[in-house]
């Protein structure tokens, strides 16, 4: 049986992402990239999609062979912040966005992984 977890990486600027990916994929294995959609309560696209639909299309047009899996990330950013808040980390700590931003990534994979697992 596979172990998996997930663990965060590093908080990437949106400029350099493309260039960060290209170098990693060229590095490592990566079989799937899951992506957080942000939605809103009723299950539709929030706002903030206006701004993470063109990541998307670039990366399928640049990455046909990658599989790019959108997955839903309601309440993760809530559930990073109980979560240190829980784990005793000082609030100047939780006030980093990029310190929330990677508990939340973990946060999504974790779902994804236990979605495809079930």
């Amino acid at each position: 049986m596979l172990r998996i977890t997930a663990n965060p990486l590093f908080t990437i600027p949106t400029a350099e992402l493309g260039a960060w990916l290209e170098d990693y994929f060229r590095k490592e294995q990566v079989d799937t990239v899951v992506i957080g959609r942000p939605t809103q309560l009723n299950g539709e696209d929030s706002e903030s999609m206006t701004y993470i639909r063109p990541f998307i299309n670039y990366f399928r047009k640049r990455w046909p062979d990658k599989p790019l899996v959108e997955f839903d990330e309601r309440f993760t950013s809530t559930i990073a912040h109980r979560a240190m808040i829980d784990g005793g980390m000082k609030k100047k700590q939780r006030q980093d966005k990029s310190v929330v931003d990677k508990l939340a990534a973990c946060i999504i994979l974790e779902g994804y992984l236990e979605k495809i697992k079930n």
